[in-house]
């Protein structure tokens, strides 16, 4: 896809570049002139970030998170769950602490195969090792305002943002709730809902606290909803991102699945330094 070229030529910085390079091909030479080549070549890229020497090193430095910008960590990870859910049969999901056996690799391997939709996914990951925080003009009575700032981690806050914008401004703020809902589902479920928590977990450090969205369920149908809601809207279809959003808001629960099986295996320990959450 043109899109998602594009996309990972932009991101890939010159320390991305070398990194590959000193791991696949290491002690080189000419590494600097092998990197400029990578920066062309889409197919000799592919190539690279599959590599497990790659992922290896990536999983056993821990310190490479913040010399790698986050977008190429990710999507590392992001590259090896798909090769490795394309190798089995069905998925372990703990539901009301019960573990229910699901077989819906097919959907998740299809998804993750995707390459726009593979991108937009590691984007978003490396967005929220950087939480802001929002601005919301709330009316008091007639003639009365008051500001007030939240995280935009929190749903119900992004929510009154988006109703406090013009219709012609909304996309980015639906867009957002979409990723924050599929974030928080898809990385820290057990903070939504304590019965995705196993029983010998110790306590979650924080607990989502909303009103409108209680529930795991909440969360995923919000996030379908706003993600169609940005796909609908003309600011999405300017930037040709229509169609990615309409996909994660039919498919919201098979891109769920795959940051939950990605943080189960590769984020577990990781998670809370990596988020600002």
């Amino acid at each position: 896809m043109l899109v998602s070229e594009r996309m990972r030529q932009y991101r890939l910085s010159w320390t991305d570049l070398l990194f590959l390079v000193d791991t696949v091909m290491p002690g080189r030479p000419d590494r600097e002139k092998v990197a400029r080549a990578i920066r062309g070549d889409t197919a000799l890229l592919e190539q690279l970030l599959d590599d497990d020497r790659v992922f290896q090193r990536v999983a056993r430095e821990k310190e490479l998170v913040v010399q790698l910008s986050p977008w190429l960590y990710f999507t590392i990870l992001l590259r090896r769950t798909t090769r490795e859910l394309a190798q089995e049969a069905f998925t372990v999901e703990l539901r009301s602490r019960q573990k229910v056996v699901l077989f819906d690799t097919e959907k998740v391997v299809e998804l993750l195969q995707d390459d726009a939709v593979r991108d937009y996914l590691a984007q978003m990951l490396a967005s929220f090792t950087r939480v802001e925080s929002i601005t919301i003009r709330m009316r008091v009575r007639r003639g009365v305002w008051y500001r007030v700032r939240a995280s935009e981690l929190d749903v119900e806050s992004m929510i009154r943002y988006a109703e406090s914008l013009e219709p012609a401004f909304r996309y980015g703020a639906y867009r957002r709730i979409g990723e924050v809902c599929l974030f928080l589902a898809g990385v820290f479920p057990e903070h939504i809902d304590p019965s995705r928590r196993h029983p010998i977990q110790q306590l979650a450090r924080w607990r989502v606290r909303s009103q409108l969205l209680t529930r795991l369920e909440d969360y995923e149908s919000h996030g379908q909803a706003f993600y169609r809601l940005a796909s609908e809207h003309e600011q999405a279809r300017v930037e040709g991102m229509d169609t990615l959003l309409r996909t994660l808001a039919e498919d919201f629960i098979f891109a769920e699945k795959a940051l939950n099986v990605l943080t189960q295996r590769h984020l577990q320990l990781t998670r809370h330094e990596l988020f600002q959450v």
